[in-house]
């Protein structure tokens, strides 16, 4: 029951980060840029300075549904970003951004987050058939909760991993949002503010994952003891 107490409060925690960040983007998408660059334009600005000229910046669909692709070598910024002129904009581009020098300089934990993506997609999918399983089985075939466990080790390790990886591409930004002079002193604030509530979401989520991994590894516990 604690597992489930703790799992319950996290998830209400993650709901709440997720409120706030969502409040955070929209007060300081009211906010403009003194200098009137579009999202857009702060990101082909933070590629050029860091001499990357071989990605490309594309409008992607959806809220917040931002994010850099190193298979294809793309910053896919949300309309709201892709043309907005807010701190908001500036903040979420020169993020996706970071992401883009990390893969140009061969970060070593994007390299490997990107290299145990497939192996997490395929532990995505088997981990919702297999927790029906493992629980209906668990006295009988303890050897499914195990695998189930596996399964969930992987996404939890990969929810951890991804957590330096998204504080490092935030650093890259504020810190070239702060010596290029793109945002002065109040804007680079609340960037780092919006920022900052955007991981937090990371970090909710990992909570998450840990948390249940370790009641799938009390369940096994108790049933090989039984």
């Amino acid at each position: 029951m604690g597992y489930i107490l703790i799992a319950g409060i996290l998830s209400v925690v993650g709901m709440l980060v997720s409120g706030r960040l969502k409040s955070k983007f929209a007060h300081y998408s009211q906010i403009p840029m003194q200098n009137g660059l579009s999202g857009a334009q702060v990101a082909e600005t933070m590629l050029r300075e860091n001499g990357i000229y071989d990605v490309r910046i594309l409008e992607a669909q959806g809220f917040l549904s931002d994010h850099y692709n190193p298979l294809d070598k793309t910053v896919n910024l949300s309309p709201d970003v892709y043309h907005g002129r807010s701190v908001a904009a500036a903040a979420v581009a020169a993020h996706e951004c970071g992401h883009a020098v990390q893969h140009a300089q061969a970060y070593s934990m994007l390299k490997f987050r990107s290299a145990i993506v497939p192996v997490v997609k395929v532990a995505s999918v088997a981990q919702q058939w297999l927790l029906l399983a493992a629980f209906m089985f668990l006295n009988t075939m303890p050897q499914l909760m195990l695998i189930t466990i596996i399964a969930f080790g992987v996404t939890a390790l990969f929810s951890f991993i991804t957590l330096p990886v998204e504080f490092d591409a935030s650093n890259r930004a504020l810190a070239w949002l702060d010596h290029s002079n793109v945002t002065n002193r109040v804007e680079h604030e609340g960037a780092k503010d919006a920022l900052w509530w955007a991981a937090m979401t990371y970090v909710a989520a990992a909570l998450s994952a840990l948390v249940m991994l370790l009641y799938l590894v009390a369940r096994y516990a108790g049933a090989s003891r039984d």
